[in-house]
């Protein structure tokens, strides 16, 4: 029997009909679904030492447990002694069975380790049902050993969904277990 992660069980056995009976589709294959994951980390000093995208990618590569890639820079810009084709950041999309793994690492493990959490702010959606969170510290995450850490940053995370208006991609994430503060139920 192949593995399947426990959010994505959750989803097909609870999710779907909860979501169906909230909105009334008129088919199952509109209730709302997670597409992908994007994490992107931007590298501030960059342009001065090469060994931090490295450092970023790793550590991105850690979390997400998939490959992360650099992003190298569109346009050269001489107030920030940036040149076009120098990488200034990481990034990877999760998508299936690593893109549930992720999200429940995310919600069960790393989240709580925030300093003073009271849960993630339900005001970033987008307007077309997807929605981005902001992370200061990576070390939130248990992947992360702090020893080998040299330097402090924080990543935006952000979640694609098929829903069409950000009441649908709310209640979705928020069946999915992402811990909103304003929790109405």
């Amino acid at each position: 029997m192949s593995y399947t992660p426990r959010l994505k069980t959750k989803y097909r056995e609870e999710i779907v009909s909860k979501l169906n009976e909230q909105f009334s589709y008129k088919s199952v294959m509109q209730v709302p679904k997670l597409l992908k994951i994007c994490i992107n980390q931007g590298v501030g000093g960059a342009t001065q030492d090469k060994k931090l995208v490295d450092n970023a990618l790793g550590e991105m590569t850690l979390i997400a447990g998939q490959k992360a890639v650099p992003v190298k820079a569109r346009k050269s810009v001489s107030n920030f002694k940036l040149r076009e084709g120098m990488p200034i950041a990481a990034r990877v999309t999760l998508r299936d069975e690593k893109m549930y793994e992720f999200l429940d690492r995310l919600i069960s493990v790393a989240l709580p380790r925030v300093r003073d959490f009271r849960g993630i702010n339900d005001k970033s959606f987008d307007g077309r049902g997807n929605y981005s969170l902001g992370i200061q510290e990576q070390i939130i995450f248990p992947e992360i050993v702090l020893d080998k850490v040299n330097k402090i940053t924080g990543m935006d995370i952000s979640f694609v969904t098929s829903a069409k208006t950000d009441s649908e991609a709310l209640a979705l994430l928020k069946e999915l277990g992402m811990p909103f503060k304003n929790q109405n139920n």
